[in-house]
């Protein structure tokens, strides 16, 4: 006599199902703080590399007119009108989120303050802190 077996159905069960959801869940855990990390390390380079490319665009457009710093668009917002006007940049700079520039229009100062939070740790002290925003005000 010939008689079928019924196939043996195979899939995962729910301990193996829950296991995977929880090692997934820890590794998730560990990786997505690090990419926070890496998104704030960007802002941060992006911030002081545009500090440092508008104070050049200032001091050239000083050596230009004579040692006059340019005008400043209003309440120490910067020089952003003058600087396009006279096509020293293209565009008014767009900070990151949390940081704020103050220009002194008669010394031609230019510097960032952060107000944001999380404060990003650019001393490499280990945590963000009232050190870091002085260290970003001394750039």
């Amino acid at each position: 006599m010939n008689t079928r077996r019924n196939p043996v159905k195979r899939g995962f069960t729910l301990i193996e199902i829950l296991i995977v959801v929880v090692i997934l869940g820890i590794l998730a855990a560990i990786i997505v703080p690090q990419f926070t990390d890496a998104a704030q390390d960007a802002g941060v380079s992006s911030a002081r590399s545009q500090l440092q490319t508008m104070r050049s665009q200032i001091e050239l457009f000083r050596v230009q007119n004579n040692g006059a710093a340019p005008a400043d668009d209003g309440a120490g917002a910067g020089p952003w009108n003058a600087l396009v006007t006279a096509n020293y940049i293209r565009s008014a700079p767009n900070w990151p989120a949390g940081f704020a520039s103050e220009y002194d229009a008669a010394t031609g100062a230019l510097n960032l303050t952060f107000t944001g939070s999380p404060i990003p740790d650019v001393d490499n002290s280990g945590a963000g802190d009232a050190t870091d925003v002085t260290a970003i005000e001394a750039w």
